[in-house]
């Protein structure tokens, strides 16, 4: 059957690409020292421009999968269509992180609605997860391995359920892009390959997993060229039959059948009840800017909370973060305590609200920001209340179009391969997400049949006067909510351009452990200081931060049309370099 053009124009792509990698000679020294150079004006140290278009554009962390995002936008689909199609591929291609048998969280502007839609595509604990049962089966504490770490999947609901509320476009147009290309083939990157090698262990020890995803029982090689027909043949069932063969048929079966075999507790019934839910999202006011977030279960107040800290509390403690500047240690020093003391809301109360109750009100108040104030000693390191640190793995996109729809959506089997089980036949992986539910009975997060667990992943959105402004995101485990708030300030209080925003060095801070993790170059600056201040410095590489994209609309607003004409204004679009992403428009 001749394909469809936009199949056939992601092909050529991805064998163009092959073919590079074949014929190219083998890659430096990993010593290699040149020092890196300058752009011409602006920020020096900016890694790559902002992509600036009008008709449509895609950010994400691994380019075949942007490349699929912007084919579907060229085909005549929105925002929401590419935005699915994106997230198919990054299930190839970024396994280690994200796929079909994990979760996805998603923030979107309705252009002809002008609204701000919310969905929680999380899936819930079987049936059968009950503290008692993980006692008989030998756990003090939540497994983060093997088929008892894992949650009903709810991505494929997202999708489908972002499809049907705003999309133009089937599964079948959607996912054939991953299909072809999971078929195919594609190579293999230095990042994705660093993080394949995390988890080997946990593939090992599954057959399924192993027979897919290693290499006589090791990762594939950098440069390799990776197939998952299994996984071609999940993509087509669901062209086929829809959402249901997942939640209700030979998918689900399959789920069913290996949870069984290892001795797990989903049933087809837990899968059948699986629905993802529309929410309100949660904002404050930062600056003149509405930053939205998403609610619990995720972590999304912990951002606004930190966020009302900065803007309430520097003035009271006579600071200003603008006029400190990012080579000033109070000004890292006041964004860490912030996160301190945000992080320990989070993790005194975020849990399932439809278990627990979580005073998102109040905690996202300017007036709990001021009753925090006092806890902030400009001279001093506080020692914070320890929990956590969720760890991370994830992808996150963003899609705009021509006709001024924005999504923000984030999607993740939480760790490395996630529970490290495949459902045999059809090449996906379970997510671990379970690992975050607790044993303690005082925790919100206590293990409960058919209760969402603890959430890491949060896309971001930022409007102004009502209007559509960023639509971004920073992935990474307990990275996100402190990654959110530093980027946001980069932008709102120090004026970077979105890509700037991600070039410039970041902090991340272990509430478990009270390490406070500097990049290099941050470290250099200020680590001393900070250390004087008491705080417990090292330096790291960008590995931990988190991988940020971004989209910025810029322009009068945009007044929806059924017309076929771009936006008034661009689209400013940004990657992190950490990451092997980009930003592509038309």
């Amino acid at each position: 059957m001749k394909q469809p053009r936009v199949y056939q124009s992601l092909a050529s792509v991805v064998a163009a690409s092959l073919l590079t990698l074949t014929s190219s000679p083998a890659p430096a020294a990993p010593a290699f020292a040149a020092v890196r150079g300058d752009r011409t004006s602006g920020y020096l140290a900016q890694s790559r421009s902002e992509v600036v278009a009008r008709n449509g554009v895609v950010a994400t962390s691994q380019p075949l999968a942007a490349q699929a995002g912007l084919q579907i936008l060229k085909a005549g689909g929105n925002a929401f269509d590419a935005a699915v199609a994106t997230a198919a591929v990054l299930n190839l291609v970024e396994p280690e992180s994200t796929g079909m048998g994990g979760d996805v969280f998603v923030l979107a502007w309705v252009a002809k609605e002008k609204k701000l839609i919310a969905l929680n595509g999380s899936g819930r604990a079987p049936s059968g997860a009950t503290p008692a049962r993980m006692a008989q089966h030998g756990f003090t504490k939540m497994p983060t391995l093997g088929i008892d770490s894992a949650t009903v999947p709810g991505a494929v609901d997202g999708w489908d359920a972002l499809l049907k509320r705003a999309g133009t476009m089937t599964f079948k147009q959607v996912l054939e892009p991953a299909a072809v290309l999971a078929e195919q083939g594609f190579g293999i990157t230095e990042r994705i390959h660093n993080d394949w090698l995390g988890g080997v262990a946990a593939l090992r020890a599954d057959p399924d997993s192993a027979r897919i995803y290693l290499v006589n029982g090791k990762a594939p090689e950098r440069y390799a060229v990776f197939r998952n027909p299994d996984l071609a043949r999940a993509f087509r069932v669901l062209e086929a039959q829809g959402r249901d063969a997942f939640y209700k048929g030979e998918i689900a079966q399959a789920i069913v059948a290996k949870s069984k075999a290892l001795g797990g507790s989903f049933t087809m019934e837990d899968l059948a009840a699986t629905q993802a839910t529309w929410e309100t999202p949660v904002t404050t006011r930062y600056h003149g800017y509405d930053i939205y977030e998403m609610p619990p279960n995720t972590q999304g107040f912990a951002v606004l909370e930190m966020m009302n800290i900065l803007e309430v509390c520097a003035p009271k403690l006579g600071m200003n973060l603008a006029a400190l500047g990012p080579r000033s240690a109070a000004y890292w020093h006041l964004l860490v305590e912030a996160k301190k003391l945000a992080y320990a809301d989070l993790y005194a109360y975020n849990g399932d609200p439809g278990f627990v109750k979580v005073p998102v009100d109040k905690l996202i108040s300017k007036a709990h920001a001021a009753e925090l104030c006092p806890r902030i000693d400009p001279n001093k390191a506080r020692d914070p209340e320890r929990a956590g640190d969720p760890v991370g793995g994830t992808t996150y996109l963003a899609v705009a179009d021509r006709w001024g729809n924005m999504v923000s959506f984030i999607y993740s089997v939480y760790d490395t391969f996630g529970s490290g089980i495949t459902i045999p036949g059809y090449g996906f992986l379970m997510n671990d997400r379970g690992g975050l539910f607790s044993l303690d009975p005082k925790s919100p997060n206590l293990l409960a049949p058919h209760k969402r667990p603890f959430h890491t992943i949060i896309p971001g959105f930022l409007l102004k006067d009502g209007r559509p402004v960023m639509a971004f995101g920073l992935m990474g485990g307990s990275m996100q909510a402190q990654g959110h708030a530093q980027v946001l300030v980069n932008m709102i209080d120090l004026g970077a351009n979105p890509q700037a925003a991600t070039d410039a060095a970041r902090f991340s801070h272990s509430q478990a452990s009270n390490t406070l993790s500097l990049e290099s170059n941050l470290y250099d600056l200020v680590g001393a200081q900070l250390k004087a201040l008491g705080h417990k410095v090292q330096s790291v590489n960008g590995e931990g931060m988190g991988g940020y994209q971004a989209i910025w609309y810029q322009g009068p607003p945009v007044q929806a049309t059924n017309a076929d004409q771009p936006v008034p204004g661009v689209y400013r679009a940004a990657s992190d370099h950490r990451k092997d992403g980009e930003a592509v428009g038309w």
